[in-house]
């Protein structure tokens, strides 16, 4: 189980390499920058948000919306995702999942109001639109992570899902109730997110060298107690 990181740089690098090309593609004044712009939204929003492959693929241009209590994040402050995993049997899953890095809006923004109407979206409701259907399709987004993969030198082990892995493992290394977390992805059982969990080793030493230090602390304070 592979999350995308080595400090989150790796996770810059998978969304980033979808943007750099687009400024020398478009430069030169090749048609490929917008499906380039659209993969690199796409990956990053992915992210933002620890949505499924089917779940960021299905999302429509309508599903942002304002979080009454995250105001700074304006028109973007809620994702409603309403393809989620479903059981057996069972309908698609609707949930709505806040919003929570503070870049995401202007990602979304540039998106939705400046690039997106340049693919001729008339009519299509579609988040990611296609340049051949209405909406961009599961083995395009399988090969075009695959295609940033390799250009960036990563693990062969990384896939889409790990958007998530590493959506969810960031979160709880950032200090997030995991009560929260778990609410956000959406798991049957708590025991699923924390399995998503993969903490850094950086981050277990700073939480072994915070728990030892209260430790320490604690005892110094009975001793002085003692003494005095």
């Amino acid at each position: 189980m592979s999350v995308i990181r080595s400090s989150r740089s790796s996770v810059a690098c998978v969304q980033d390499q979808g943007s750099r090309p687009v400024a020398r593609i478009r430069a030169f004044g090749r048609k490929g920058w917008l499906p380039a712009f659209r993969d690199a939204t796409l990956f990053k929003t992915a992210y933002a948000f620890g949505t499924r492959r089917n779940e960021t693929r299905m999302l429509d241009a309508a599903d942002s919306d304002r979080n009454p209590h995250g105001g700074e994040f304006g028109e973007y402050g809620r994702c409603q995702v309403r393809f989620g995993k479903a059981k057996k049997g069972s309908p698609p899953k609707r949930r709505g999942v806040l919003t929570v890095f503070d870049w995401t809006p202007d990602v979304l923004d540039e998106w939705f109001t400046e690039v997106r109407p340049l693919f001729g979206t008339d009519n299509n409701p579609a988040a990611w639109p296609s340049e051949r259907g209405l909406r961009i399709g599961c083995q395009r987004l399988n090969s075009r992570f695959i295609a940033y993969r390799k250009a960036l030198g990563l693990d062969d082990g990384l896939d889409f899902h790990s958007f998530r892995r590493s959506y969810v493992t960031h979160l709880i290394e950032d200090g997030w109730d995991p009560r929260f977390v778990h609410e956000q992805v959406v798991h049957e059982h708590a025991s699923t997110t924390s399995l998503y969990t993969c903490v850094s080793s950086d981050f277990r030493a700073r939480t072994l060298r915070r728990h030892l230090d209260s430790t320490i602390t604690a005892a110094l304070q009975t001793q002085t107690g003692r003494h005095a």
